[in-house]
């Protein structure tokens, strides 16, 4: 199956989501379509987390991602869902603004309460567009990737490569070069290719063309 997005939608909760979640598929396609990459919060509020903007901003630089294209947003972390009407509003806003056609979300067997928040709204401020979820290990529970997509070693690489940025999460598991690229060698499994990145699927529009 082919998809694309003249314009993909890349939103996750805190620097390292969008990275973690599908870092290789962000990097295969950045060069061949419109992205942005929004984060609804910089952790600047947390005095152990200081690094980790600009170590996100480093990290999606080796992905290939240009500052410009990546955006923070005013909220905070642990506290997303005091927050529903706003972030909604938020996400409205980034719909009339960018006008995306491919939207890739935190999924929705993420048990985190920023992570399930956001992937809420966004589900209610993007009807009708396609939404898929990607996998943060952490904080999943129960999560089956139904949608695989191809990613290259190169984009395997340059994953590893990206989240070795967050020299503040160096020591956490979820963080293991290895485990990251197991992953990537699971899900290509199920589709029995070398590598893929997985996702569910919250809503797919689509066109069944000859």
């Amino acid at each position: 199956m082919n998809f694309y997005g003249k314009r993909v939608l890349f939103l996750g909760a805190h620097p390292d989501d969008i990275e973690l979640g599908c870092g290789a598929l962000l990097h295969q396609i950045v060069d061949k379509t419109e992205v942005l990459c929004v984060t609804l919060s910089d952790n600047q509020k947390n005095p152990d987390l200081q690094n980790v903007k600009d170590e996100h901003l480093k990290s999606m630089a080796v992905l290939g991602v240009p500052a410009e294209k990546v955006a923070f947003g005013p909220f905070t972390t642990r506290v997303f869902p005091d927050s529903r009407q706003e972030i909604l509003e938020y996400f409205l806003k980034l719909r009339k603004d960018f006008k995306p056609d491919l939207i890739f979300v935190h999924s929705q067997h993420d048990i985190h309460q920023d992570h399930n928040t956001m992937t809420d709204e966004a589900l209610r401020a993007f009807r009708g567009i396609t939404v898929l979820g990607f996998d943060v290990v952490r904080s999943s529970y129960g999560f089956f990737p139904h949608f695989l997509v191809e990613v290259s070693e190169e984009s395997v690489n340059k994953k590893i490569e990206a989240l070795s940025q967050y020299e503040t999460y160096r020591d956490k598991y979820y963080f293991n070069s290895e485990l990251t690229r197991s992953i990537m060698v699971r899900h290509g499994a199920l589709a029995e290719i070398p590598f893929a990145e997985g996702f569910d699927i919250l809503r797919i529009v689509g066109i069944f063309e000859e």
